[in-house]
């Protein structure tokens, strides 16, 4: 896939910058620090507007635009490429698309200028997937929502602006009851009321609403909100896979110049054979993920097909893992140090498969979509009307 001219000077700018600010500055990011030099610094690029329409002072990118981006980003930075992916992600398409007109133009500039991070509040401490045993709920009384509940493991918390929480709405049951309400930080009621460290970096929070009162206009999707969401996250099924890509990308770079360099009996590491093999598998490893990931970023119209975006997710989540832990092997014991960015890359990597639809979910999604459209003598092509629309 070739790429335009602006796309490539786009990508440039943001590699240069990663590379030359970003990647030695990362490990301070490792105890859960917030890297808001970074945001500022990629907000004056364009890049936390990304996703933003223009009309409220984005740059309106496609979906393989902003993979790109968060691709190199993640080549040197697990940490600030989530940060991005929370402002270019499903919270900020939830309120370009549902929000009324006066939340769009107060709160998508401030995100743009880095002035209001994100943060979308989905998963309940007893219900992940399972959206349909959601008991976060919000009553609508007259001209008023009062919410209720608790989500964990949020991503932001402390930092957030503005709240995109899908929640239950007047006690509806099962998945037809699934809505969308917006809070913005200080609302009454509303508290942080956990903080997780993880592996990779980032914190991670528990929140409650207790009697929050929000106004009417806050209730964004009211109506088909399980549907909604799911379409929604077709997006983020191509943005999570391209940070995955990147740490596999970025761990493969220093690896290959690591065993240049290294000796061992005398020799280049990279003179072993055995070096040369696994620099060839997890080069293979990367190739097939960025095609996958790639074509699946292609079908967006405005969003990915679900079953392609699906695929390349499963793909790109676990390749990052193999690579990132082959990048650690072949560094050997430094590679086992907080001070080696493969170190660091590795356990970026373990998130992937975990956020944005777990593989097993995703498999199963994949495996009845087999079951039930494919036809002898179709092949691929035989799924839907985007991927024919491309072989052609």
């Amino acid at each position: 896939m070739n790429l335009t001219s602006q796309q490539r000077q786009m990508v440039g700018t943001v590699r240069d910058l990663a590379q030359a600010e970003f990647r030695n500055d990362a490990i301070k990011y490792m105890d859960g620090t917030f890297p808001w030099d970074n945001m500022r610094k990629l907000a004056k690029l364009g890049v936390l507007g990304m996703t933003v329409p223009e009309e409220y002072g984005g740059m309106g990118l496609p979906v393989f635009d902003t993979a790109l981006i968060l691709e190199e980003i993640a080549k040197v930075d697990y940490v600030t490429a989530m940060a991005v992916l929370g402002e270019a992600g499903v919270q900020t398409r939830v309120i370009a698309t549902y929000a009324p007109e006066e939340i769009k133009r107060r709160i998508l500039p401030k995100v743009c200028n880095a002035e209001c991070i994100l943060a979308i509040c989905m998963t309940e401490p007893h219900a992940g997937t399972d959206v349909a045993n959601y008991r976060t709920n919000a009553m609508v009384k007259n001209d008023r929502v009062i919410l209720n509940g608790t989500k964990t493991l949020i991503s932001r918390a402390p930092e957030a602006g503005m709240f995109v929480i899908f929640t239950r709405i007047d006690n509806k049951p099962g998945r037809e009851g699934i809505g969308c309400v917006l809070l913005e930080s200080g609302t009454k009621g509303f508290a942080v009321t956990a903080n997780y460290h993880t592996m990779g970096g980032e914190n991670l929070h528990e929140v409650q609403f207790t009697d929050c009162e929000l106004p009417l206009e806050n209730l964004v999707i009211r109506e088909d909100g399980f549907k909604k969401l799911l379409t929604a996250f077709n997006t983020q099924r191509c943005l999570n896979p391209s940070i995955s890509l990147g740490l596999a990308e970025g761990a493969f770079d220093e690896t290959v110049l690591y065993v240049r360099d290294r000796q061992v009996f005398g020799k280049p590491l990279a003179a072993s054979q055995g070096v040369r093999w696994k620099l060839a598998d997890m080069y293979k490893d990367i190739e097939a993920g960025r095609g996958l990931l790639y074509r699946a970023c292609a079908t967006a119209n405005p969003f990915p097909d679900p079953f392609l975006s699906a695929t390349a997710k499963i793909f790109c989540n676990e390749m990052s893992i193999r690579v990132t832990s082959e990048a650690v092997q072949l560094h050997g014991g430094y590679g086992f140090t907080d001070e080696y960015l493969v170190s660091r890359l590795y356990r970026g990597a373990r998130y992937g498969s975990l956020g944005g639809g777990a593989s097993e979910t995703l498999r199963d999604l994949i495996g009845k979509k087999i079951v039930t459209d494919l036809q002898r003598g179709d092949g691929i092509l035989g799924f839907s009307d985007e991927l024919a629309a491309i072989g052609e």
